[in-house]
């Protein structure tokens, strides 16, 4: 509870400097308490006590000037810093800073909230210092969480309160091995302070007419580095090319159906590698390490970003690597009407294999 506390004092001396002009804004503390979530097997030796920790959020409220404010039901977005005890030493702490957003039901009283950013942790594995660390792999991860609280404002002048669930996720998609990852189950309390006196009013005066556009045709470029799971095998670019169609449903809404073609260089080295270790396998060590997939998809816009989820299999499959299906989750973020950046996981089922950073254009 001290880091609560602690937070709360450094909430309370920015509400001192903060302006008393409108801003539409309001700041949330929620401490958190839980359990590590026993995904895999070998993290079992990590798992001891209750992890516990802190989020400290800054949220900016939005009222409809926007349509898609409207279409979302006026949701917050923001910036979170974490803090993490995960009660053991081999682990360490996590500190994480995230982008979110808020999302709300049934009157507003109950908050989805998702973010998505980067951790840094104490005591990553070292393969003298640290080598029960399987966890994390890296200093630097990604981290995603996400959060469900029933919510109210305003209960004692400008205080309120939120409770409920989060899940905190940390891994750092095999950019470096090992990299079990750790999944966080928790229940959070926290308390709200608006920076208002009151509230804006809202506005919902969007016109609903029926959403038209024709396909649009997509070209991406996705790059980075990751290694095996075979720890010190070394780290490879890899070079991914997209060409997909999409089509909106409706002004949230587009599906998609496109191929990839995938050039991993560390499944070049971890083929050689297996040829070698095992002979009865009978692996040919020149075996093509180019993997062909086609997918579909679906993309949901907000905003100037999106979020994408697809679904893949390979139709060209040399080398068994983890199965033939895979996944993409991820944000796009549009700079026009044609032009955008992404930051994506690849990954088969539960096992990442990397994150993807990339630039297209929608034709």
């Amino acid at each position: 509870m001290k880091y609560f506390f602690t937070c709360l004092l450094s909430l309370m001396s920015m509400l001192v400097i903060a302006q008393d002009t409108q801003s539409d804004s309001y700041f949330d503390v929620n401490y958190f308490s839980g359990n590590i979530a026993l995904h895999n097997d070998d993290i079992l030796h990590l798992i001891k006590g209750h992890p516990e920790g802190v989020i400290v959020s800054w949220n900016k409220k939005t009222f409809g000037n926007k349509a898609w404010e409207q279409r979302y039901n006026y949701p917050d977005y923001g910036v979170s810093l974490a803090y993490q005890d995960l009660k053991n030493d081999v682990l360490g702490n996590n500190y994480s800073i995230y982008g979110h957003y808020n999302f709300y039901f049934f009157k507003r009283n109950l908050m989805f909230r998702v973010g998505q950013g980067f951790a840094f942790t104490t005591n990553p594995y070292h393969k003298k210092d640290n080598h029960k660390n399987i966890a994390f792999g890296s200093k630097f991860m990604s981290s995603t969480y996400v959060m469900l609280n029933y919510k109210k404002e305003r209960i004692f002048d400008r205080f309120g309160l939120q409770a409920g669930l989060s899940l905190i996720h940390y891994s750092n998609a095999n950019v470096k091995a090992p990299n079990t990852s750790i999944n966080s189950m928790t229940v959070n309390l926290g308390v709200t302070y608006n920076l208002d006196a009151e509230d804006s009013e809202y506005i919902n005066d969007i016109t609903k007419e029926k959403f038209t556009e024709k396909i649009r045709y997509n070209l991406a470029f996705r790059s980075g580095i990751n290694e095996s799971d075979i720890v010190g095998s070394g780290q490879y670019a890899f070079y991914i090319f997209s060409a997909y169609a999409d089509k909106r449903i409706n002004s949230k809404s587009a599906l998609q159906l496109g191929v990839d073609v995938f050039f991993s260089n560390f499944l070049k080295e971890l083929i050689y590698h297996d040829s070698i270790v095992y002979p009865d396998r009978n692996i040919d060590p020149d075996t093509d390490y180019k993997r062909v997939g086609i997918f579909a998809g679906h993309e949901l816009f907000i905003n100037k970003m999106s979020i994408i989820a697809q679904l893949g299999y390979y139709v060209y499959y040399p080398y068994d690597f983890e199965g033939q299906t895979y996944q993409r989750i991820g944000l796009k973020r549009y700079f026009n009407d044609k032009w955008f950046a992404a930051l994506t996981l690849k990954s088969h089922a539960a096992k990442a294999e990397a994150v993807e950073l990339g630039v297209g254009i929608r034709l």
